[in-house]
């Protein structure tokens, strides 16, 4: 926990001269989301206020925020959990995910699409993956399917799968082979990509049905061996 309040100080620049709940909320998702407060993390409120430099109200303001996103959990009598999610959070992250990035691939319009972003994240999961950093190749693999999101123009979708993908995140920390989890679906997000460079809208969105529906197999495979359906991970 040292190591991670030492580099959480860090964020302090971030927070300017008016900090606010929602910036605090902001690093904290952030430090969840790539796994400094690992799930099942209890977080202190004095370390991390202090290492923010932040009060205890505006501190307890941002984790309600953050509770309210699913991301911490608040237990009577013991503090601010972050979520270890159950399987059935995983099965209903996924319907979410199909639900919306099926939706703006579909409704693309006509080509050519702006992909530049999209050819970024993809070019990026190569690199972790030729390092074989996998946790990167993950975050790559979150930034592919945020960029197909942004796609469609839409700052409320982004803001609804911002949440999202944070939750995503909590089920991928649970994983103990990452590499078997990411690895596959990099050449995935390259041939959505190329279909999408090619105009083929209905293509893409084939594709991305089939890979959520796999990688949502994968996971649900991994967590009911892992976590199942017991809420403190054990």
């Amino acid at each position: 926990m040292a190591e991670q309040l030492a580099e959480l100080a860090d964020d302090r620049a971030l927070l300017g001269r008016t900090s606010t709940a929602e910036r605090v909320s902001d690093i904290l998702r952030t430090r969840v989301a790539e796994g400094y407060f690992p799930p099942g993390t209890r977080l202190s409120e004095d370390s991390i206020g202090g290492a923010l430099g932040v009060s205890r109200n505006t501190l307890r303001e941002a984790f309600r925020l953050l509770t309210h996103e699913r991301l911490l959990v608040h237990e009577l009598n013991r503090g601010v959990f972050v979520r270890v999610l159950t399987v059935e959070d995983v099965e209903d992250i996924y319907r979410t995910r199909a639900l919306v990035e099926c939706a703006v691939v579909r409704g693309l319009g006509e080509p050519p699409y702006a992909l530049d972003k999209l050819a970024e994240a993809v070019a990026e999961g190569q690199r972790a993956t030729s390092e074989g950093d996998w946790k990167a190749l993950g975050t790559a693999n979150i930034h592919f399917h945020r960029e197909l999101v942004a796609l469609a123009g839409s700052e409320r979708t982004d803001e609804l799968m911002r949440s999202v993908f944070a939750e995503l995140r909590l089920a991928f920390h649970v994983v103990d082979d990452p590499r078997r989890l990411h690895e596959p679906y990099l050449a995935r997000n390259r041939q959505i990509l190329q279909a999408l460079e090619a105009g083929g809208r209905d293509e893409a969105e084939r594709l991305l049905a089939v890979y959520l529906g796999d990688s949502l197999a994968r996971i649900v495979e991994v967590y009911r061996r892992r976590v199942g359906d017991d809420p403190s991970g054990g």
